[in-house]
């Protein structure tokens, strides 16, 4: 622990302009008496602390002095950071904020200020707008479950709003779009399956452990992502102008011709599958679907349930 707690000390000096023994010894839960003891220990072992007395005083290392890089570019550092922090956002992990602090001491003193101006042009947030805190413990608890190996329980609700309860041997995690999915071994259906966190209640990690299969989560990822060629349909659109940018968020740029009008007319090939029927129906008056005739069909059914709710009103 004593090792570990001096290379932590160490990267946070390199890492940061100066700090205090009172705020090292509360970060790391130990006495100021053990701090004097630490930094004495890191100056010992040839790595100039400096310490500096008054109200703003504490330690810091030399400023000629940084850890070897070896290859990498203040730009590369800099993208490694910003993906640390983008994780960090969505997973408060005490390991991540290691790692940055382990990171971010590969930059010398000297290039702060240009490390700090290259953060400012990009930020990586992964958190979808109205994030849900549910999401963050669920992650919490399920990453707790993968290192160690646990099978997890929770209620879920299906794309088809059809629920369950489910038993399974967490794989990993993925971020998708706009949502966090786990990958496992589910119990119930005896085969690999994929759910979203935001459908996932009542989370526990079970005592019981597994033995993780040999499955690559690249090889699940792919998986799920290959639709099957049978359930495919081009859709052929006309849009009205003021759904332009709701368009053009969704659409490739190659399935979308601009009318003299304005509107436009959209051509592209989309899984039959409900969420397209709502997505399609999110855009009330203002497409129109010319094919196929049967999706067509389904939307008018939908828009005349919605008549049908408020035809007493």
């Amino acid at each position: 622990m004593k090792i570990d707690r001096l290379l932590a000390i160490t990267m946070l000096l390199l890492n940061r302009r100066r700090i205090s023994a009172k705020e090292l010894s509360e970060r790391f839960e130990v006495s100021m008496r053990t701090i004097y003891r630490d930094v004495e220990a890191i100056n010992q072992a040839g790595i100039p602390v400096v310490s500096y007395a008054g109200l703003s005083g504490g330690y810091e290392i030399m400023d000629q002095y940084r850890l070897d890089r070896q290859f990498l570019s203040l730009e590369e550092l800099q993208s490694i950071i910003t993906g640390l922090k983008g994780i960090r956002a969505s997973v408060p992990d005490q390991e991540i904020s290691n790692l940055l602090d382990k990171v971010g001491a590969l930059v010398a003193k000297s290039e702060q200020p240009d490390a700090a101006r290259l953060g400012n042009q990009l930020i990586l947030d992964i958190n979808p707008w109205g994030n849900n805190h549910q999401n963050t413990e669920h992650l919490t608890a399920l990453r707790t479950a993968i290192k160690e190996t646990r099978l997890v329980t929770f209620s879920y609700i299906s794309s088809q709003s059809e629920p369950s309860v489910r038993t399974v041997e967490p794989m990993g995690i993925v971020v998708k779009g706009f949502g966090w999915y786990l990958y496992g071994y589910c119990l119930l259906r005896e085969d690999f399956r994929v759910f979203r966190l935001s459908r996932m209640h009542g989370v526990d990690v079970l005592s019981q452990t597994f033995e993780r299969k040999q499955e690559n989560l690249e090889k699940l990822d792919y998986r799920r992502g290959k639709r099957d060629p049978s359930t495919l349909i081009t859709l052929v659109l006309h849009a009205q102008p003021n759904v332009r940018a709701q368009i053009e968020d969704y659409f490739r740029p190659e399935d979308v011709t601009m009318q003299p009008d304005g509107t436009l007319m959209i051509r592209a090939t989309q899984p039959d599958e409900p969420w397209l029927h709502n997505m399609l129906l999110g855009y009330g008056p203002n497409l129109r679907i010319l094919e196929p005739a049967h999706i067509a069909a389904i939307i008018k059914e939908k828009a005349e349930k919605i008549v049908a709710l408020y035809s007493n009103h």
